[in-house]
């Protein structure tokens, strides 16, 4: 990779972030209107969690500040009350996708970029191919057990499955919700809706059923142009980066990672081996960020 010529301010890199993740007072989300449109910006972001690597926080847009302060009562906090209703609106509407798919963390996808996030995931695997990775030993029993529920009817609401493998007693709760968390990171299923009436519930759905086109363009991607776009993506909105930060964040294997960002150096999208003021070693930073 050729080098950058210039050195960048931290200090206007770190603004430029900040206006992008809507981490300052006047940019602050309100609405779900303004949420939607956060999401599709950045891509993808976290709900509540702040992750060291640098990734979109929709409670902190929400705040309009990095690294609010968790309230002592949270349940009467208007920005903890509002994030919370964002995240259960704009899935439930099929706005966005919402599940655990970063580092066992729930988080926002923006829906265009779920076909480069399925790819990376399933690759050209359909929903029936759980059994596969089940005799290969990539998914537990109680994941498989939970995929035949789904897959002989769907949606379900979390009792529904419960009942039917066998799961309702609370010594079983702990082992269902690891299999559950287990299916979103692996794209099998995705949570629709969140039920408060007339008790709490999730409801459950094949994400193939769920966003069908979406799947079917992930199936015909290929691994490279998929990790290209996630890495596109991301720098667009997180604006600098390194490549030891991204596998982290993204759990790709660093010669992925160094291939896509060639790509995206030549195509001048972003600026590799960057010096910053103050801070060590060379960064990446989205072209965008000097024009």
């Amino acid at each position: 990779m050729p080098r950058a010529d210039r050195s960048l301010s931290a200090k206007a890199l770190l603004s430029l972030r900040d206006r992008r993740f809507r981490r300052r007072r006047d940019l602050s989300i309100k609405s779900e209107r303004a949420a939607l449109a956060f999401v599709n910006a950045v891509g993808c972001c976290s709900t509540f969690y702040r992750f060291p690597e640098g990734l979109a926080c929709l409670w902190e847009a929400v705040a309009g500040r990095p690294n609010p302060r968790w309230p002592r009562r949270s349940h009467h906090d208007a920005g903890i009350g509002l994030t919370w209703e964002l995240k259960d609106t704009l899935p439930a509407r099929r706005q966005v996708y919402y599940g655990k798919l970063l580092k066992g963390r729930p988080i926002l996808v923006a829906l265009d970029l779920v076909p480069a996030f399925y790819a990376l995931v399933r690759g050209r695997q359909r929903a029936r191919d759980y059994r596969q990775e089940y005799e290969a030993g990539r998914l537990s029993l109680t994941a498989k057990r939970i995929m035949d529920s789904l897959a002989r009817d769907h949606p379900q609401y979390t009792r529904e499955i419960r009942a039917n493998c066998f799961m309702l007693e609370p010594s079983k709760t702990r082992e269902f919700e690891r299999a559950m968390a287990e299916l979103q990171q692996g794209l099998w299923v995705v949570k629709s809706e969140e039920r408060y009436d007339p008790t709490f519930s999730y409801r459950w759905e094949l994400l193939e059923a769920w966003l069908p086109d979406h799947v079917a363009e992930g199936r015909r991607l290929r691994r490279p142009a998929a990790v290209e776009r996630v890495l596109a993506r991301y720098l667009e909105g997180a604006v600098f980066s390194t490549p030891a930060l991204l596998a982290r964040l993204f759990a790709l294997p660093r010669e992925e990672i160094a291939d896509a960002l060639e790509r995206l150096v030549r195509a001048r999208a972003v600026l590799p081996d960057c010096v910053v003021g103050g801070w060590p070693d060379h960064w990446l930073v989205h072209a965008g960020a000097l024009r």
